[in-house]
């Protein structure tokens, strides 16, 4: 039978998550999960239970005493007509501060986690502040993002200008980047020559998440 270690470690990267996303969600450091992971260190009763119900899956195959992932899987109701099955979702990062210089998805700049649909792709989300991007993006919504160093001219993407995060429509032309916003009350954004050399695109805008 699996042990523990190697157990987590394979639910881990099946459901697609980092030991950074893992850590944040338990509470821990990453530096814990890597000792999970190589056996160095097993959690306390509370934590496994904790571990349990991130991956949906029962103690005992949690701990390599079944090789069934749940016994007893929750039974789903019929889909009503005219309604579609929720799809497979994942949760990636969400980005708060950006701090100047090191990586977005760096540990000191994630403030949360968000589900998305695995089919988006997406590495990270990001709440949108303002009304520059309405009607389209609203103030308060939080937008996937999949990271990528370019986008096609008219795409909505990321970009960092400094140690702050935009989203915006994104246009060039030779060595002139131009930030467009959807609210025509906002005017553009154009970067050429040297300022170009400070814009930096983190991804491509692929679906949004809104409150009702």
């Amino acid at each position: 039978m699996a042990k523990f270690s190697e157990i987590i470690k394979l639910l881990r990267i099946e459901r697609g998550i980092t030991q950074e996303q893992l850590a944040a969600l338990l509470k821990v450091s990453r530096s814990t999960i890597g000792m999970y992971e190589t056996g160095s260190r097993e959690p306390d009763f509370e934590t496994l239970e904790a571990i349990a119900d991130i991956f949906n899956v029962d103690m005992d195959y949690l701990m390599g005493r079944s090789t069934v992932e749940r016994k007893n899987p929750v039974a789903t109701s019929p889909i009503p007509a005219g309604f579609q099955p929720l799809p497979k979702m994942r949760k990636v990062p969400r980005v708060g501060r950006i701090a100047c210089g090191e990586p977005i998805l760096a540990e000191e700049n994630i403030e949360d986690y968000d589900a998305t649909p695995e089919e988006w792709h997406a590495d990270f989300t990001l709440l949108c502040r303002g009304d520059s991007m309405e009607p389209k993006i609203k103030d308060g919504d939080v937008v996937a993002i999949r990271t990528q160093p370019q986008v096609e001219n008219g795409e909505i993407a990321a970009v960092r200008i400094g140690d702050e995060a935009t989203l915006k429509r994104v246009y060039c032309n030779g060595n002139t980047i131009i930030l467009q916003a959807e609210n025509p009350t906002f005017p553009p954004l154009v970067y050429s020559g040297q300022e170009a050399e400070d814009i930096h695109i983190e991804g491509k805008a692929v679906g949004l998440c809104r409150r009702l």
